[in-house]
């Protein structure tokens, strides 16, 4: 299995008034960036066979944009992607062939756990992922054996990498 990890893009900061945390949505300039990011990573990355994602506003607008970059492919929301629970996220991936791509996209400090935790870095790694960054990692033997980091790229690289 190949597991796209995706940070979703700027949105809303912290504590914005009259929005609650779980409906802050990108910004105009989240947006724009990440759509055209969106279209780098589709040239480095195959489509994948599923979309999921935290279903937190700004993942759900994130995995909106890159589903439309990669065509045909609509969202699922796993609850755990929000909360960093990688025995749901476990349960989430099982129904997917071995040989699957699968995209992700989370929060942080979520997406870096999870990516540390994939390549047997351990909690204290420094893989702190930008908004709109992506992570593309091979599990040979699935989730619980870990596997390897293929690439890691912020989100300039993959604007830069937009045809």
């Amino acid at each position: 299995m190949r597991l796209i990890l995706i940070r979703h893009a700027i949105a809303l900061p912290h504590g914005s008034p009259g929005v609650s945390e779980d409906e802050r949505p990108l910004t105009p300039r989240g947006q724009k960036r990440f759509r055209l990011a969106a279209a780098g990573l589709a040239r480095v990355v195959k489509r994948p066979e599923a979309v999921l994602t935290s279903p937190l506003l700004r993942a759900r607008q994130t995995a909106e944009i890159a589903a439309r970059a990669w065509g045909k492919l609509a969202p699922i929301d796993v609850a755990a992607l929000a909360t960093g629970d990688l025995e749901g996220l476990a349960l989430a991936l099982k129904d997917h062939s071995p040989e699957a791509r699968v995209a992700l996209v989370g929060h942080e400090p979520h997406m870096s756990a999870l990516l540390a935790h994939l390549i047997g870095a351990g909690g204290g790694a420094p893989l702190a992922f930008r908004k709109g960054g992506a992570a593309l990692v091979e599990l040979p033997g699935g989730l619980e054996q870990g596997g390897t980091l293929l690439w890691y790229l912020p989100p300039r690289i993959l604007v830069q990498l937009a045809p």
